[in-house]
């Protein structure tokens, strides 16, 4: 199943079948014990990978590089001011550049419509490391993380409590492709593009999942086995910060909110947090909390992804 990943865009997992992934989940699995046993990797030695990042970052461009370099590769930063996309290069020449040079690339921006567009002209595979709409890598990791502390995916209860943003989106697909029962908890008006929700309410009906949409966060943390948030405000969306903080103001994953879901529920977060907005301390850094080993498998996540598509 990996071998036929091979030369594939990562664009969204909408693109992917169950098996795929799981076939990425088994293959992360395997490299992060591997690694923890001491073992090392020549899998991508040779191979390059072009980083382009028009937003900032922590965890995916760490990840990655620190990934390419794990599995004997290499990994080039290119930031906006780094690119002659900075100065009216288009997306498609750029593309076909890199694609000269290269590798693989990994783009992590603002609209879709670029991701899409960098892998049409692309000769090497294209990752998406983040856009406004999706978030599939983050939701590969996630999917990783509770698989590790649950033991299996299908059935379990996951509330999103937050924005209905491009994390939301991903884990809807995601959990609805792989059996999941995925309830999202908005304010109004901030719930997820109703085209994802009905694509992925389509993939759960085939698959086995449930998609669940509403606007109280009490009723979707009951007997939960995953709570699961995310900061209030994303890039991009600086001027709206104080606005949404009287939206929000109710959807704050706490130690009331804890008390609702299941007594052996974790607690994620995609990162990085707001304390004392979206999450509290004492759940944060409490016995429940599975938010740092959340993001230490972005590199195993990340890792399989490489592995398998260069």
């Amino acid at each position: 199943m990996i071998a036929k990943l091979k030369g594939k865009d990562f664009l969204s997992l909408k693109d992917f079948t169950p098996e795929e992934i799981k076939a990425l989940l088994d293959l992360a699995l395997k490299l992060k014990a591997e690694y923890k046993q001491g073992v090392r990797h020549e899998i991508l030695k040779g191979k390059t990978l072009a980083m382009i990042f028009t937003k900032s970052s922590t965890r995916t461009r760490v990840s990655f590089e620190a990934g390419m370099f794990q599995l004997g590769g290499l990994a080039h930063f290119l930031s906006k001011q780094d690119l002659q996309l900075g100065r009216g290069e288009t997306i498609a020449d750029t593309a076909r550049v890199l694609s000269r040079y290269v590798d693989g690339i990994l783009i992590r921006t603002y609209e879709q419509a670029e991701v899409e567009e960098l892998a049409l002209y692309a000769d090497v595979p294209v990752i998406n490391g983040l856009t406004d709409l999706y978030h599939p890598t983050q939701a590969l990791a996630d999917m990783l993380t509770i698989l590790e502390h649950k033991g299996k995916l299908e059935g379990i209860k996951l509330a999103f409590i937050g924005d209905g943003n491009n994390v939301a989106n991903s884990l809807m697909i995601a959990g609805a492709k792989l059996g999941l029962e995925v309830r999202v908890a908005s304010p109004p008006g901030y719930e997820p593009l109703e085209e994802i929700v009905e694509m992925s309410k389509a993939f759960a009906k085939e698959y086995g999942g449930k998609i669940v949409l509403g606007n109280d966060p009490v009723e979707a943390s009951k007997g939960a086995d995953v709570l699961y948030t995310d900061v209030w405000a994303s890039m991009g969306q600086e001027k709206e910060v104080e606005e949404r903080k009287k939206h929000f103001a109710g959807f704050q994953i706490n130690n009331e909110i804890l008390a609702l879901a299941d007594k052996k529920a974790i607690v994620m977060h995609c990162l990085p947090a707001h304390r004392g907005e979206e999450i509290t301390d004492e759940v944060m850094d409490g016995p429940q909390s599975a938010v740092f080993d959340e993001a230490e498998n972005r590199l195993h996540a990340h890792k399989a992804i490489l592995a398998a598509l260069l």
